[in-house]
């Protein structure tokens, strides 16, 4: 007879209680590996949601009013604390959302890095003094002090692609300027954000400066980005869900991070060796569910040939399975996404899409898929796949390439490939993405460069510095001496 495991239900934060939910209801974490229950986290009411903002409403001007060192002690206390609990979170994440190990326990490190750059960015924030005779008829004994001032409240919502990275992302750059958070992180990933939560409280946390929101999104979802002590939104996400939070949250700041159709333009002159090794790891890592995924490749036709075999053999080399296993492709969060992608792949094919690689299909674990030949008539041209099919786009020119990306409804990234770094400079002048690569991946790059995306790809602008700026508001104290 077989024992079931028992299912271990993890409590959310308030006021630095650990809690279960008024309500006795759940909602449970299932591993994209295996179906298996991973835990629960409570399926909070909407009177538990209002008085978690509420408690962190009322301690914001405390916070505020702390010194900067010490709120910045405390973000090198977490990352400390965060590097102890790097075994126990990369488990998490791991089991959570299906990254291999290594690469759970690397995002568990990397956040621990970001959270001290954060600590030590954040004390160098300044305002400004200006003068009044520097406009004409002004008094010059009228002086101007601009400060920098915290907005209050800040609500950091995560994705399940980054469960720890990107939610620290968020809240380190709220804590040190001053404001309190209200975190809500993905439900896959839930727990992973709430275990790097505890390292938070293990540092020092003061009371009700962070607390935790978790359930369901069709309960408290409108209900947080629209409660009225809410200052600022700062989420990652889907698009549409973006756009949804921007709509509701009318009068707030809001930094969105989207999606992304991120393209990978390869010109005739490019080593196309390089190319194709950065085009399959930028498209492929984590089973392409990244917003900075290569999602497209338009190759200009005379080295089209050459691009697609070099690419069909780096592709060759991956291996795919289960997260548990030393592999490369790992099964997609859920199997709604991979019927997703699937559908996709379907579509192409029936418009006259050239399979050059075909992945295989088990539940939510899809090998990739190398598509060539793809048109625009085609969905996968444009529509974000956020997962592991690469189409491959022919063109006759750059300016057909360029042409391409600028009809497209996102804008986060693009890639060029080209020896002519002259050239590059042109093509990226034209293109209307936030970042361009030359010569690399589309990726996020080192967590203090500028992040951002324009179009249906996102609004305001993150990395660390750029991160802390939106976090603060100018306040001007105007002196008639």
């Amino acid at each position: 007879m077989s024992v079931q495991k028992e299912v271990k239900i993890h409590p959310y934060l308030y006021n630095n209680e650990w809690k279960s939910s008024d309500t006795g209801n759940t909602v449970q974490i299932i591993s994209p590996d295996d179906g298996s229950v991973v835990g629960e986290v409570p399926a909070m009411s909407q009177d538990e949601v209002n008085r978690a903002v509420d408690k962190t409403a009322d301690v914001q001007e405390n916070w505020a009013a702390t010194d900067g060192h010490e709120r910045s002690g405390l973000l090198h206390k977490w990352a400390e604390e965060l590097e102890k609990m790097t075994d126990e979170i990369g488990e998490m994440i791991h089991l959570e959302v299906g990254k291999t190990l290594s690469a759970s326990k690397s995002e568990v490190k990397r956040t621990a890095q970001l959270i001290r750059h954060t600590a030590e960015e954040g004390l160098r924030t300044h305002g400004s003094f200006i003068q009044g005779d520097a406009f004409p008829g002004a008094s010059k004994q009228t002086k101007a002090m601009v400060q920098k001032v915290p907005h209050g409240v800040v609500l950091a919502i995560s994705p399940f692609n980054y469960p720890v990275n990107l939610a620290a992302s968020k809240i380190a750059p709220a804590l040190i300027t001053g404001n309190t958070v209200v975190f809500k992180p993905a439900t896959q990933g839930a727990i992973s954000g709430l275990l790097m939560i505890k390292a938070l409280v293990n540092a020092g946390l003061p009371e009700g400066v962070v607390n935790v929101v978790t359930g369901r999104g069709s309960v408290i979802g409108d209900l947080i980005v629209t409660h009225p002590k809410v200052n600022m939104i700062t989420f990652t996400g889907g698009t549409a869900t973006g756009q949804h939070i921007a709509k509701k949250a009318s009068m707030i700041p809001v930094v969105l991070e989207l999606g992304g159709k991120d393209p990978a333009i390869v010109l005739e002159d490019a080593d196309l060796d390089k190319a194709a090794k950065e085009i399959v790891s930028g498209s492929l890592s984590y089973s392409g569910q990244r917003c900075t995924a290569i999602k497209r490749v338009m190759v200009i036709d005379k080295v089209a040939d050459e691009l697609v075999e070099k690419i069909k053999a780096n592709i060759a080399k991956l291996k795919v399975g289960k997260s548990t296993e030393d592999v490369d492709i790992t099964p997609m969060i859920d199997q709604k996404s991979a019927d997703y992608v699937i559908s996709l792949i379907d579509d192409a094919v029936e418009k006259g899409a050239t399979i050059v690689t075909k992945g295989i299909v088990d539940g939510n674990l899809l090998g990739p898929t190398l598509l060539d030949n793809v048109t625009e008539d085609m969905r996968i041209a444009w529509e974000e796949q956020f997962g592991p099919v690469l189409p491959i786009m022919r063109v006759s020119n750059e300016l057909e390439a360029i042409d391409l990306e600028k009809r497209n409804e996102y804008g986060l990234q693009a890639s060029i490939f080209t020896k002519n770094l002259e050239g590059a400079f042109i093509i990226a002048d034209r293109l209307d993405v936030g970042t361009v690569q030359v010569n690399g991946k589309t990726s996020r790059g080192p967590d203090h460069f500028p992040f951002l995306g324009v179009k249906n790809s996102g609004q305001g602008v993150q990395g660390i510095g750029r991160s802390i700026d939106s976090m603060l508001r100018d306040k001007v104290l105007v002196l008639n001496l």
